[in-house]
C-alpha cells in the first residue's frame, strides 16, 4: 500500500506541480529509494521556476534514478488531485510507522531505558503536530493590545451593511448556513454576497450543484445592471437602448468580481477541496470565499444505507473542515422543510432546516431568509428579512432589506 500511495503523490506532483509547494511530504518520507531521488529532483527543479514534468525530468535528470521513462510514465498514470489528500496522509502515515520500527529496533540494540524510548517515540508524534499553540505564546502577541492601535478586523463584506454590523462579515475558518424555503431568493442573495466578496478584492469561489454557470452569470449581469432577467433571454429584442448603452459597462463589473463557478452536478466534498486549491492556486493574491448552492445536492463518501441524517452530518462537518483548512469562509445554501408552511407565522426555526441536528451544530452562523410578501399580499413585495438565528461569535437578530425578486438587486432598505 505504501508503494501505490507514494506513486499517487509523486504521479499528483508531475500532473499539479503547484501542489510541490503546498505539501508537507519531505525526501525522507518516501520508502523507496527512486521515490526520494524522484521527489527530490522535482523540488529542485520547481524551485529554478521550471514545470517538474516528465519532460523537464528526462531532459535535465538522469530517468535511470527514477526507474526510467516507463516508470515515470506509470508513475504518472497514478495521478489523482482529487484524493492527493488522502494519499499524502498515507504516506506520512507510514513513514511514522516505519520509524516506529526503527526506534524500536535502536533501543532493543543499545538497551535504552524506557524513558528515552517515550521521549523517541514523543518526538516523532509531535513532529506531524501543526495545530499546536502553547497558550503563552498566544497571550504574548495581546499583551500590549490594549495600548497598541490597531485597525479593527472585519471578515469578507456581505453587501448588507446592517448585516455585517451584526456578524463582522463572513469570517475566515466559519461555516454558514444560508437557508430559506423555495422562491425566498437565496441563490440571488448568494450571488449578491459573492459579488460584493469579489469587489472587496477577495476571491469568490461558486459551487452550483443545482443551477448552470450561465443562468448565474444571467443573474449577476441582472443584478449589477437592474436588468430584468426575463429580458436576458434576448438582450437583443428585449433590452431597451438605454439598458443596451450600460451593457459594456456592466460586463466590466461583473468581470472584476473574478468569480470562479464550477457547475457540475453531484460533487463531493473532495472534488469542491480540490477546485478550491486550484482555485486558489490561479489566484494566489486573492484570499477566497466558497459558496456552495446547496448542501443535500453534495455526493457523500459513504451511501450510510441510504440515511440521509448520516450523510447530511458527514457532509456538514466536511464543510467546517475544509473552511478551517482553507482558513476562508463557507456559505452553504439550505431547504428547509415544510414545517415552516403549517404555522401561523412562517418566519424559519433552526429546526426547520432539513436533517438540522448536525447542521445545527457545525455551522458558525445560520442566517434564514423570509419575505413576508410571499404568504401575506398585502405585505411590501420589495422587503425581505435576513434573520441571524446562530451566531457563535456575536449577536442574533434580523436585517431588513430591500430586494427586487425580478432583477436579484439587494440594498440596504433606506429609513
Amino acid at each position: 500500500m505504501s508503494v501505490e500511495a507514494e506513486k499517487a503523490v509523486l504521479g499528483t506532483f508531475l500532473e499539479c506541480p503547484y501542489l510541490l509547494k503546498e505539501t508537507i511530504l519531505t525526501e525522507t518520507h518516501f520508502s523507496d529509494p527512486k521515490h526520494r531521488k524522484l521527489f527530490a529532483a522535482m523540488k529542485r527543479i520547481a524551485q529554478q521556476g521550471d514545470e517538474p514534468d516528465i519532460v523537464t525530468l528526462s531532459t535535465t535528470e538522469d530517468v535511470a534514478d527514477f526507474g526510467g521513462l516507463s516508470y515515470l510514465n506509470e508513475v504518472s498514470a497514478f495521478a489523482n488531485e482529487t484524493k492527493f489528500d488522502q494519499y499524502e496522509a498515507l504516506v506520512l502515515d507510514e513513514w511514522k510507522e516505519r520509524e516506529k520500527r526503527r526506534i524500536l529496533v535502536v533501543a532493543a540494540q543499545e538497551n535504552w531505558d524506557i524513558d528515552k524510548i517515550t521521549t523517541a517515540l514523543t518526538r516523532l508524534n509531535e513532529g506531524r503536530v501543526t495545530d499546536h499553540h502553547d497558550i503563552s505564546d498566544l497571550l504574548q502577541e495581546v499583551a500590549e493590545a490594549p495600548w497598541t492601535p490597531t485597525e479593527r478586523k472585519m471578515g469578507t463584506p456581505s453587501g448588507i451593511n446592517e448585516l455585517d454590523k451584526m456578524l463582522n462579515g463572513f469570517n475566515d475558518g466559519d461555516s454558514i448556513i444560508l437557508a430559506a424555503r423555495p422562491s425566498m431568493g437565496k441563490t440571488d442573495f448568494m450571488i449578491h454576497f459573492a459579488k460584493s466578496a469579489g469587489w472587496h478584492g477577495y476571491l469568490p469561489i461558486v459551487f452550483s450543484l443545482e443551477m448552470a454557470a450561465d443562468k448565474i452569470r444571467d443573474r449577476l449581469i441582472g443584478s449589477i445592471g437592474g436588468f430584468n432577467r426575463m429580458k436576458l433571454r434576448n438582450p437583443y429584442h428585449d433590452l431597451s437602448e438605454r439598458q443596451k448603452s450600460m451593457w459594456i459597462e456592466v460586463i466590466g463589473k461583473a468581470s472584476e468580481t473574478r468569480m470562479q463557478i464550477f457547475d457540475g452536478a453531484g460533487q463531493s466534498i473532495a472534488d469542491i477541496r480540490s477546485k478550491i486549491r486550484k482555485a486558489v492556486n490561479r489566484f494566489p493574491d486573492r484570499k477566497p470565499v466558497v459558496f456552495i448552492d446547496y448542501l443535500t445536492l453534495i455526493r457523500p463518501e459513504r451511501y450510510y444505507g441510504g440515511n440521509m441524517h448520516l450523510q447530511v452530518t458527514e457532509i456538514s462537518r466536511a464543510i467546517k473542515e475544509t473552511a478551517k483548512e482553507f482558513s476562508c469562509p463557507i456559505v452553504t445554501l439550505a431547504q428547509l422543510s415544510r414545517d415552516v408552511e403549517k404555522r401561523s407565522d412562517k418566519r424559519p426555526l433552526m429546526s426547520d432546516i432539513r436533517e438540522s441536528g448536525s447542521i445545527e451544530q457545525d455551522a458558525d452562523v445560520i442566517i434564514f431568509l423570509y419575505r413576508d410578501s410571499y404568504y401575506n399580499a398585502e405585505a411590501d413585495p420589495r422587503v425581505a428579512e435576513v434573520i441571524v438565528a446562530k451566531n457563535r461569535n456575536g449577536g442574533v437578530g434580523t436585517v431588513r432589506v430591500s430586494y427586487n425578486r425580478n432583477t436579484g438587486v439587494i440594498e440596504d432598505l433606506r429609513s
